[in-house]
């Protein structure tokens, strides 16, 4: 029987008949495990349905085989405490690659060498801590012997580096990874990603700590009359691109933006040209999965908060007209990693429940 017109000219539909998804209570008395609440989580709305979503995802490009996962990180990530959760991505075999800041892997270097960080006290101003030699970032602090720290390892690293071999953060990277399978006890992203052979690309390289390091060196190399190292940010860019275009398909993980976003993005634009202008015959390579954590919003037209929509104009990403698969979570990352992270990792296995969880789910 056809609907009749109210007098408002409105049809009222049933939302049964047309198949519309339905959202549900959030019930804690039903949730024992990390992905539990996630799954909860996705079946609500705003910001917990986002961070559902790319739950969702992420376990797709995970128990994709043929799927080529490389993650992306900015901000102070490991300083924020988020490191172990890198580990666990690396070590669990979901991510195969990762482009990151240079400052992120020197602090991740911090933790793993036995050091920490701590709590900022609003008590000490600005000016008392740089005399105290601690930098601030936000609410917790580096102290600059961490630091140093860093630099004695790097100085070990490079001063037994092959003149005649040149340097890329790719290399280094593993070096140093290497450095801690011998040197230290404790995880570390570095140490997981040479352990798994995971290549970690700083594209960046000169704006960190370490490549304040590498400068140091070059001076110290200078004033002993040894050969100066030389660095080669196209050999990152090759590696990189030869590792992206011999996949059958390509998934990102990308935690806020930046460079190493853009830079891990650009390789479909890269091998677009490499066919369009002639140099090399290769089909379009695009991302067909992509998760996105970062509170930047669109508007302000930077990269960072651009959405993946945007990304599939400049050929970076298949639309999900096409098969594409895409979240994009607007949440501090520090909210919303370690509860997708721990619900993915809960699904494939990786963590097994505890017997707590299994007795509560006898009950």
């Amino acid at each position: 029987m056809a609907k009749k017109k109210g007098v408002t000219g409105r049809i009222l539909h049933d939302p049964i008949e047309d198949r519309l998804t339905p959202i549900f209570p959030l019930d804690l008395s039903r949730v024992q495990t990390i992905d539990d609440l996630v799954r909860s989580m996705g079946q609500t709305a705003f910001t917990a349905r986002q961070i559902g979503d790319a739950a969702d995802v992420l376990e797709a490009m995970a128990c994709d085989k043929d799927c080529f996962i490389v993650m992306t990180l900015s901000g102070a990530m490991t300083v924020g405490k988020m490191g172990l959760l890198f580990c666990d991505l690396v070590e669990s075999g979901i991510v195969k690659a990762i482009v990151s800041t240079g400052a992120l892997m020197a602090h991740g270097l911090v933790e793993a060498t036995g050091r920490s960080h701590f709590r900022y006290n609003p008590a000490m101003d600005d000016r008392e801590l740089f005399v105290a030699g601690y930098n601030r970032v936000y609410d917790s602090l580096e102290p600059e012997v961490n630091l140093d720290a860093v630099e004695e390892v790097m100085q070990n690293i490079l001063n037994a580096w092959d003149a005649d071999e040149v340097v890329c953060s790719a290399k280094l990277n593993r070096r140093i990874g290497e450095y801690l399978q011998r040197h230290a006890k404790g995880r570390g992203i570095l140490k997981s990603c040479a352990e798994k052979n995971v290549p970690v690309f700083v594209p960046a390289f000169t704006d960190s700590e370490l490549g304040i390091d590498f400068a140091l060196h070059r001076r110290l190399r200078k004033k002993q009359g040894r050969p100066l190292l030389r660095f080669d940010p196209f050999e990152d860019f090759e590696l990189y691109a030869s590792r992206m275009l011999d996949t059958v398909r390509t998934g990102i993980l990308t935690i806020g933006g930046g460079v190493p976003r853009n830079w891990a993005q650009q390789f479909g634009v890269y091998a677009e040209l490499l066919a369009r202008r002639g140099y090399e015959k290769l089909p379009l390579k695009r991302y067909s999965y992509g998760v996105r954590i970062c509170p930047e919003p669109v508007n302000w037209g930077g990269l960072s908060g651009s959405t993946y929509a945007e990304a599939v104009s400049w050929g970076k990403f298949i639309p999900p007209e096409e098969g594409g698969r895409f979240a994009e979570v607007l949440d501090d990352a520090t909210v919303a990693l370690p509860l997708i992270v721990g619900a993915v990792l809960q699904r494939i296995g990786y963590f097994k429940p505890s017997a707590a969880s299994k007795s509560s789910k006898k009950r």
